[in-house]
């Protein structure tokens, strides 16, 4: 008798024959959305080295977050610090404000990301923060008595610090660009949930921000919500879309010549916001 030889297990094919390609792995959630974990990641890392020369975790002094960059009108206005409207926006005033950020960061910007790619997210995180800082101080100068301004007593401007201007800028062009006619290819009702749910998250905030606001100039609690840099952020992010399509379903050219002009429009209206700045009266 022969030996026994056990016969190889049959290959399962496809359709027409072949042997079907091998799945591809799928990618770890830092790999979809890089741009995302940096900009987490680099507020994270501003926050700790803070902490690491002394800063305090739960509140901050408005000495310490000047120190790091915080925005302040009387400082940019009247000395100049431009550079304040951009590093602002990495500074955070104690553990449960970057903690709140960054969840709000990292599930807009995980969201966005697929639609504008890790450089518009980038883009429009750096500019919608800017025109927040922009917007905030031009609200602190414009808030302030005539008599304190006209003596340069910076010491009456509230300092101003965090991603959120940021954060409403993303969430602003989330809206435009959830537009069902421009994403055809997705299931409309999970479109239209997803654009809901931001409406519903940039509004209430909003809502909540101006309600803190008023309530602690009534019991002057001494808590503060820069409303401003919300608007500044929010109206921004509108803008900075308008001219973009969604990167899902476009050719890499249109969408790269969109995302340039969103870029440049919204450069253009910093410029001309940041030329009425300068005129101020001072």
């Amino acid at each position: 008798m022969g030996s026994a030889s056990s016969a190889p297990e049959p290959q399962i094919l496809g359709p027409v024959g072949e042997t079907p390609p091998p799945r591809r792995k799928p990618r770890p959630s830092w790999a979809v959305a890089p741009a995302t974990y940096a900009l987490v990641g680099a507020n994270c890392a501003v926050f700790l080295a803070m902490l690491a020369h002394g800063i305090s975790f739960w509140m901050p002094t408005v000495g310490q977050l000047l120190n790091w960059g915080a925005d302040d009108a009387g400082l940019v206005l009247y000395y100049h610090q431009w550079w304040r409207l951009f590093t602002a926006m990495f500074v955070h005033v104690g553990f449960l404000h970057i903690l709140l950020n960054m969840w709000c960061l990292w599930n807009l910007g995980v969201l966005a990301e697929p639609l504008m790619g890790a450089t518009g997210v980038v883009a429009v995180y750096v500019l919608t923060g800017a025109a927040g800082d922009m917007l905030s101080t031009f609200g602190s100068w414009w808030m302030q008595n005539p008599e304190w301004v006209r003596f340069h007593d910076i010491g009456v401007f509230p300092v101003g610090a965090g991603a959120s201007g940021a954060i409403f800028g993303i969430a602003g062009a989330l809206i435009l660009l959830l537009n069902p006619r421009r994403l055809p290819m997705v299931p409309q009702d999970e479109l239209r949930k997803l654009r809901r749910a931001v409406i519903y998250f940039a509004a209430i905030n909003l809502v909540l921000g101006f309600g803190i606001f008023f309530g602690s100039e009534a019991i002057h609690s001494g808590i503060s919500v820069d409303n401003w840099a919300h608007v500044g952020g929010f109206t921004s992010g509108l803008l900075f879309a308008a001219p973009m399509v969604p990167r899902l379903g476009a050719s890499k050219t249109r969408f790269t010549e969109r995302l340039r002009l969103g870029v440049a429009v919204t450069v253009g209206a910093l410029g001309l916001f940041a030329f009425f700045l300068v005129q101020l009266p001072r």
